[in-house]
């Protein structure tokens, strides 16, 4: 396989891109000048060198501290816990400005047919936070996919008492069926989080 080949390979990988749709990041990337390949090499390898994962949220974020400032900040609502399946649902939230708390970034989300979650999302970390501080509810705010709700079901399941004694909600419907979280507007979290049950 040619190096341009390769390349568009890559780009198909990305989430939400297509064959066509990579071929045309190859070709656009082709037409540049020298200088803009340089920059735009260098600094994907600076992000790489600056971005850490928080080890309690385990959300990725830049910058030199340990923990990210979502969970350093004493002013959040640390009595809330909200559970998310990747970085880009963190994002949206908190775009929203609708949600005071703390976060878990669960890694992904488990497939219907799955076996084995744990090698899909953080499970066994998550349940070890819950022990450690407590939250008096824990949000899951998980895609209304048949995935996200197969995941939100394992994730209420290993929530069960004896472990864990406060409150497991989930997101109110104002998010459609099949809605992903990444593409909802501020209104509609909102209101989904207002909903919730």
């Amino acid at each position: 396989m040619d190096s341009l080949r390769r390349l568009e390979e890559i780009f198909a990988h990305f989430p939400g891109i297509g064959p066509r749709q990579a071929r045309r990041f190859a070709y656009y990337l082709l037409g540049k000048p020298p200088a803009f390949i340089k920059e735009f090499t260098s600094l994907i390898e600076e992000v790489k060198k600056s971005t850490a994962e928080c080890p309690q949220c385990h959300r990725l974020f830049i910058g030199g501290s340990r923990i990210c400032s979502i969970c350093s900040d004493a002013n959040r609502d640390q009595s809330t816990l909200m559970v998310v399946a990747r970085d880009s649902d963190f994002e949206s939230i908190e775009k929203s400005a609708a949600y005071k708390g703390l976060y878990f970034i669960l890694g992904g989300t488990v497939p219907i047919l799955d076996k084995e979650p744990d090698k899909r999302i953080r499970l066994k970390q998550l349940l070890e936070r819950v022990q450690k501080s407590a939250p008096k509810e824990i949000i899951l705010s998980l895609n209304t996919t048949p995935d996200g709700e197969h995941t939100a079901d394992i994730v209420k399941d290993a929530l069960k008492a004896p472990l864990y004694l406060g409150k497991v909600t989930i997101l109110g419907r104002g998010l459609s069926t099949g809605a992903e979280l990444e593409y909802a507007d501020s209104d509609t979290i909102k209101n989904a989080l207002k909903n919730r049950n």
